[in-house]
């Protein structure tokens, strides 16, 4: 016990991973110090560590620095850190090296158009591209090397700089330098002493398409905290505090507990606190997901960032900053992501194999022809042309190209896709749960049932309110009989209802007791209506059910999907709206907080679950899900903390979200498998000395055009 007492938590900002690889070294290099507990986040670039009283956090800082990479403790980080652009400087290397690239392609592929010293200006444009374009890959390959490990990285960095290095000595050394020399295009197999082909094509397109790859992945990582950002953004910015009697402006991060505020109507709440004055509806849906606004008087709980519907309120404020619950929903939703599940990107667990097994042939074949009594340069040249042959230029296309055209017709049909780390959990979703309130339903109120009279004078009255339910029925009165009759002599009473004369008559609309209603029940979603001192009848005011919602629900079990219903409304009205869409499962009188607990729970049951919700209250249940969809129509920190949005807000996006994010990773998993198989399909060829340069760049661009169409195959996909 004593034991746990003196554990303390810190939270380590990481730069330098390159991928899941070094999330994985970073984390088995802190565990090696003893009581210490670790866990390193590719995504959010963050390492969470539990450690004991007798480890200094300096301590964690310096075993991740003798890990190869760079950590800072949270009071370290610069301000200024959070406002930039970490793709910035992704995107110029990217542009640029394009800028330079292309020309250097053009003229290699194309014979015609090889002018007299072209093989020079070649050399002039590559050689920025692979040294300061592709200084991210030769820097990671070097930590790689000094930790014995192989990436993607470190194929990159040996494909290029053997392409470029030997290019170089063939021109300086070789015949490759003279005027007028030129790349036949002869796909002849024979043995060549290799001083007279350059492949610095090679060399500067790979950097560029990897770097494209690199660079998008970047940017859908950025997002990551951006979730916290939007949450944190939902709060009031100022306050109206009471001071010795008068109203003071104050910043929200100026109260302190025990402070009285005022909050009126069409305001936010400032923070969590309690009513000591006044009556109103709070419209919490924002925090709590739920539709039915909650009337509130003198002893009621508020809730910080919910929305005054109603009438003036006194509130004191019994918690603030971080203590809040919009506070600790933002470190739910943190705890989640941190706690997310990393996935090892293809490409590297490949090479991981690949690498050891190209540089071991490439030393074989040196020694090889050295002892079969060959000449040095066709021994080298021999060595070389195998590292050649491996560098990844399809690979480069792979995964960039088949996103790009998967995310774009996402796009057009209403699903944005985050990043390729999403895909790979769509191929293991089983379960899927729904949030009710705005995913499931409309998640506005609208009348389901009354008419006739009762109607037209009610929603006369109610058209003077702007209560949400008031709203809704003046709505359907309005969209029934037109223009309504005017009201005169209104009168409110929070919490109760409504009163005013029309037409001659007094009319009264509200909860039962107001209305003077003793036979009938008052649920908050039903209204009495009397006019004269008379009960006239009811009106049943609801969150309606999408008329799209029981399709989607057929076709996301056609997919595999087990879909269970999620709400914090109660088990009636939540098995209610099930049966109306076919949902057997519901988990209903869920607190906002809890909703990611029942996530955890169902993973703790061997689960593997998508997670769909549009509320602030869904974005840590979004973000602890193994793939989280959130609703395009809800709110920015669920639509931040999700791995995929539906624009739409129309839940069938959901099944053709997994639908085509499924096919995506098929073609990515695919165009891996070819631009592999090119690669070692020539590896022969090259350790026999037998690799004609023009051979070898028609291999690649094969490889590289069956790569492109294969992914282009992914603009036929289809809604439904």
């Amino acid at each position: 016990m004593t034991g746990q007492l003196e554990k303390a938590e810190v939270e380590l900002a990481i730069t330098g991973m390159t991928c899941a690889s070094c999330a994985m070294r970073i984390e088995r290099k802190l565990n090696k110090l003893a009581g210490v507990t670790a866990t390193v986040n590719y995504a959010t670039e963050k390492a969470k560590v539990v450690y004991p009283g007798d480890v200094a956090p300096q301590d964690l800082v310096a075993q991740v620095e003798a890990a190869g990479y760079t950590a800072t403790l949270p009071a370290e980080e610069p301000e200024a850190a959070a406002e930039a652009d970490p793709t910035r400087t992704l995107r110029q290397r990217l542009l640029g090296s394009a800028v330079l690239s292309v020309p250097v392609i053009v003229l290699a592929m194309a014979p015609a158009w090889q002018f007299t010293y072209w093989q020079w200006i070649s050399l002039t444009l590559s050689a920025p591209v692979v040294t300061w374009g592709a200084w991210p890959f030769h820097r990671a390959a070097s930590a790689n090397l000094r930790h014995g490990a192989a990436t993607m990285d470190t194929l990159i960095s040996m494909g290029t700089l053997a392409a470029f290095g030997w290019s170089l000595y063939a021109l300086l050394f070789g015949t490759a330098g003279t005027p007028g020399m030129t790349h036949p295009f002869e796909l002849t197999i024979e043995r060549l002493a290799g001083d007279g082909a350059i492949y610095l094509e090679v060399a500067a397109g790979v950097t560029t398409f990897i770097l494209a790859g690199r660079y998008f992945e970047a940017r859908s990582k950025r997002r990551a905290g951006a979730a916290l950002r939007a949450l944190l953004d939902l709060g009031a910015k100022d306050v109206a505090v009471l001071r010795d009697g008068r109203e003071e402006r104050v910043p929200v991060g100026d109260l302190a507990v025990g402070d009285r505020f005022v909050v009126r109507p069409g305001e936010k709440v400032a923070t969590d606190g309690v009513v000591e004055d006044g009556g109103s509806a709070i419209d919490a849906s924002l925090l709590t997901g739920e539709s039915v606004p909650v009337e509130v008087g003198p002893g009621d709980a508020v809730a910080g960032a919910t929305v005054n519907a109603g009438g003036r309120l006194v509130v004191r404020a019994t918690r603030v900053g971080a203590d809040t619950q919009l506070a600790q929903t933002a470190r739910l939703v943190e705890q989640a992501q941190t706690g997310k599940a990393r996935v090892q990107r293809l490409a590297d667990r490949v090479s991981a194999v690949f690498v050891p097994i190209v540089i071991a042939l490439a030393v074989a074949t040196l020694a090889f022809w050295l002892g079969a009594g060959q000449p040095p340069s066709a021994a080298f040249t021999a060595a070389v042309a195998v590292l050649i042959i491996a560098c990844p230029c399809a690979l480069g296309l792979a995964t960039p190209t088949a996103l790009l055209v998967g995310t774009g017709r996402g796009a057009q049909l209403g699903i944005l896709i985050k990043g390729p780390e999403v895909l790979e959990s769509t191929r293991r979703v089983d379960t899927v749960v729904l949030d009710k309130t705005g995913t499931v339903t409309t998640g506005k109120m609208a009348l389901v049932r009354g008419d006739g009279e009762v109607l037209r004078l009610a929603g006369a009255v109610e058209a003077a309110s702007e209560h949400p339910v008031a709203r809704a029925i003046a709505d359907a009165a309005r969209e029934r009989f037109g223009t309504l009759p005017s009201v005169v002599d209104f009168r409110s009473t929070p919490g109760l209802g409504v009163e005013g004369v029309v037409e001659g008559h007094v009319v009264v609309v509200g909860r039962a007791e107001f209305a003077g209603d003793r036979a009938a029940e008052s649920p908050d979603t039903t209204v009495s209506v009397a006019w004269d001192g008379e009960v006239r009848g009811q009106l049943v005011v609801a969150d309606t059910v999408k008329p799209t919602s029981a399709e989607a629900v057929r076709r996301l079990r056609g997919l595999g999907l087990t879909p269970v219903l999620l709400t914090g409304d109660n088990a009636a009205v939540a098995r209610a709206v099930a049966a109306e869409v076919g949902i057997e499962r519901v988990i209903a009188g869920v607190l906002p907080a809890d909703k990611a607990d029942v996530v955890r729970d169902l993973q703790a049951d061997g689960k593997v679950v998508a997670m769909v919700g549009d509320g602030v209250n869904d974005a840590a249940a979004l973000a602890r899900a193994d793939l989280g969809l959130a609703m395009g129509t809800g709110t920015d920190a669920a639509i931040e903390a999700a791995d995929l949005t539906l624009v739409r807000g129309d839940l069938l996006a959901a099944a053709d979200a997994i639908r085509l994010s499924r096919r995506t990773l098929r073609t990515i998993k695919g165009n891996l498998f070819w631009a592999f198989a090119y690669n070692v399909a020539a590896l022969p060829l090259a350790a026999a000395g037998l690799l004609n340069p023009m051979l070898a760049g028609a291999a690649m661009a094969v490889s590289s055009v069956f790569v492109v169409t294969n992914s282009l195959r992914l603009r036929g996909f289809r809604a439904g």
